[in-house]
């Protein structure tokens, strides 16, 4: 391999760190101390591919044996949302979510009723109206989100009895 071609996972392992370096120098710039609970919460975080809650978080702490308070898992997702690295997510079922940042492609969510799966969905038609109703009204968008609420194929197709 030469020096310029690296695999996937070389580049989301690089990318994790660069993450664990912004996290912990915000720690410091906030006068928080970097300590080992926070920094193994953030790294599951960080790697965790998809929608997390603290509650889940938490319990793939306490599954790996590690000792950390559920408010320690609170408010250490709350800092990495505050240091940019998080995205929080309002699904409408009453449970806070958060997928890591990491600078990626915006994508908005598919949601089923039932079962509650998550699809996230990247359109660029879906973008371009957006960029064009804002224009149109002369808007200046800074964010938006959004979710699609209905029945996946797998709940129509197989009704609970």
């Amino acid at each position: 391999m030469t020096p310029t071609t690296r695999s996937a996972s070389e580049s989301r392992e690089s990318e994790i760190s660069r993450d664990m370096v912004k996290f912990h120098a915000y720690l410091r710039q906030q006068g928080l101390r970097c300590t080992r609970q926070r920094s193994r919460i953030a790294k599951i975080f960080l790697t965790y591919d998809g929608h997390l809650s603290a509650e889940k978080l938490h319990e793939q702490l306490r599954s790996e044996k590690t000792d950390v308070g559920q408010a320690t898992v609170y408010r250490t997702l709350k800092h990495l949302y505050a240091a940019g690295l998080a995205r929080e997510l309002h699904f409408d079922d009453g449970i806070v979510r958060y997928e890591s940042y990491h600078g990626g492609l915006h994508h908005d969510h598919l949601i089923c009723e039932i079962c509650r799966r998550q699809i996230e969905v990247v359109d660029d038609d879906i973008e371009r109206l957006q960029v064009a109703l804002a224009h149109k009204h002369d808007f200046i968008p800074t964010r938006h989100r959004l979710n699609l609420y209905g029945i996946c194929p797998d709940c129509r197709n197989h009704p609970a009895a």
